[in-house]
């Protein structure tokens, strides 16, 4: 059984940077698409394709491919990345439904998208809390 977490096992069931792009790609998709996404969408510019390539590369090095978003980037903090757009709970909320919709239509063994949802919410909730200390 794969043990996803260790070494670029994550990376390699996600398909790569690829299946990055596809995964990032449907996710902005739908937010683009859904009523409830309309506040996060917002926070967004109209072009997304920044956001895009950001996401797919900070996935990339978070699960343990090569690290991308440093390369191109610099260094990350996701807290205070997202200082600048305060993110309450219905914004997380939207976040992580954006992603699981998103996740499910990518062709991942199903503990994957368990395991990646998951992985996922642990920055959800570390934003929600900075943007509370920060604005709240």
């Amino acid at each position: 059984m794969t043990q996803y977490g260790v070494g670029d096992a994550s990376y390699q069931a996600a398909g790569g940077i690829e299946g990055l792009r596809r995964l990032v790609d449907d996710f902005y998709r739908l937010m683009d698409e859904l009523p409830e996404a309309a506040q996060l969408r917002r926070m967004h510019p109209a072009s997304l394709a920044p956001a895009r390539d950001k996401l797919a590369c900070f996935l990339s090095g978070w699960l343990g491919g090569p690290k991308l978003y440093s390369e191109k980037y610099g260094a990350i903090s996701i807290p205070s990345f997202h200082a600048q757009w305060p993110i309450d709970e219905s914004g997380s909320a939207a976040w992580l439904n954006c992603m699981e919709r998103a996740i499910a239509l990518q062709d991942y063994a199903p503990e994957f998208s368990e395991y990646l949802l998951t992985q996922l919410r642990v920055p959800a909730r570390r934003v929600v809390e900075a943007s509370r200390n920060r604005h709240g």
